[in-house]
C-alpha cells in the first residue's frame, strides 16, 4: 500500500469482514498483516456484512465505517511503523546509508582532494542530525502513544521487545 490513510482504510474494511490489525512494516512500501478475528461479536459482524454486500469482493459496495475508528487503526498503523525499530537500530542504519551516500558524492565530483573534502563535510553534518532524528521520533511517538492510552488500549511488548498496543482483553497475533 502506498499510505498509512489508504491502510488505515483497509484494516477497517478487513474488520467489518471478520478480521483485525496486526502489524505493519516497511518492505518495498508498506507491508500490513491481518488476521481472522477469533471474538464470536466479529463473527456476527462479519457474517452480516457478507450478508448485506456480497458483491464487496468483486469491488462492489462496502459497508460505511465509522470515522473514529478509521483514526484510531490510523494512530496504531502510525505507531507501529515509528517503532518498528529502536533509535541504536535507526542510528546505523542512518550511518550507513549517510557513508555510503557521501562516498558517493565523493566519488561523482570527481574524487579529488576537494570533493573528498565536501563528502567528508556533508558526512558530518548528516551524522550530527542522526541525534535530532531520534529526539523528534520519540517525541512523534509519544504523542501517538498518548493518543492511543487516551483511547482506552493498552501497551503489550512483543518477543522482540516492541511495544504494541491493542484494544482492552486482545492478545498479539
Amino acid at each position: 500500500m502506498s499510505s498509512i490513510g489508504k491502510l488505515a482504510e483497509l484494516a477497517v474494511v478487513a474488520e467489518e469482514f471478520g478480521y483485525r490489525y496486526a502489524d505493519v512494516r516497511r518492505a518495498n512500501g508498506y507491508v500490513m498483516s491481518l488476521v481472522v478475528d477469533s471474538d464470536p461479536q466479529a463473527h456476527a459482524r462479519a457474517a452480516r456484512n457478507w450478508a448485506q454486500y456480497p458483491e464487496a469482493v468483486d469491488g462492489g459496495e462496502l459497508p460505511p465505517f465509522v470515522p473514529d475508528a478509521f483514526e484510531l487503526l490510523r494512530a496504531r498503523i502510525t505507531f507501529d511503523l515509528t517503532n518498528e525499530y529502536s533509535d541504536k537500530q535507526r542510528a546505523t542504519i542512518a550511518s550507513v546509508g549517510i557513508t555510503v551516500m557521501a562516498l558517493s558524492l565523493g566519488v561523482a565530483l570527481g574524487a579529488d582532494a576537494t570533493s573528498f573534502v565536501i563528502a567528508v563535510v556533508v558526512w558530518a553534518v548528516l551524522m550530527a542530525l542522526i541525534p535530532v532524528a531520534n529526539v523528534t521520533g520519540r517525541r512523534y511517538q509519544a504523542r501517538y502513544a498518548a493518543r492511543l492510552e487516551a483511547a482506552g488500549l493498552t501497551p503489550v511488548t512483543d518477543r522482540n521487545g516492541r511495544v504494541r498496543y491493542l484494544p482492552p482483553g486482545r492478545q498479539l497475533p
